[in-house]
């Protein structure tokens, strides 16, 4: 009898834990694949939603529509312009020291403060004709906030160059 237990004993221990062989797995031969979990066309279709959202915030009437088509460009404009940057940075050189460190920065704030000049050139004629109430919604949806202490917004805040990020 007790060699019959240690036989079913035997047999039971065999069956709950797998052969050595099969535990241990060898891993792939070659890395894994890189997949891009947000794409171009992610990034694209993100910016045709924001600005319906923001036309739609907004509530334009059909006299204020025709004066959205230049804001709308130069959106588009400015977005596509801060991703190629970011493309163009990231073929560049690691900075050599922290004042070219310093210098990249101050030249992409000094491009980003240019294309927010632009967009305000472009905005002046449409918000001229908006209500104060429609005036009211667009800085908290460009992302824009007001700063307690008086300093200004850093401009890679806003989701206008968050591809240039």
């Amino acid at each position: 009898m007790p060699k019959l237990m240690f036989a079913l004993l035997l047999a039971s221990a065999s069956l709950a834990c797998p052969p050595a062989a099969h535990a241990q797995q060898t891993p792939p031969a070659s890395a894994p694949q890189i997949v891009e979990l947000y794409t171009r066309e992610d990034a694209q279709a993100v910016l045709d939603a924001r600005i319906i959202a923001l036309k739609t915030v907004i509530g334009l009437s059909p006299e204020q529509a025709a004066l959205w088509e230049p804001v709308e460009t130069t959106i588009r404009t400015i977005t596509k312009d801060a991703a190629a940057r970011k493309a163009e940075r990231a073929k560049m050189p690691a900075p050599k020291d922290f004042v070219e460190l310093m210098e990249r920065t101050a030249d992409a704030e000094a491009q980003r403060a240019q294309e927010l000049k632009t967009l305000a050139a472009a905005l002046k004629p449409l918000i001229a004709s908006l209500s104060e109430e429609q005036k009211r919604r667009i800085p908290t949806f460009l992302g824009l906030r007001e700063n307690s202490s008086g300093l200004p917004q850093p401009t890679a805040e806003l989701w206008l160059f968050e591809e240039e990020q």
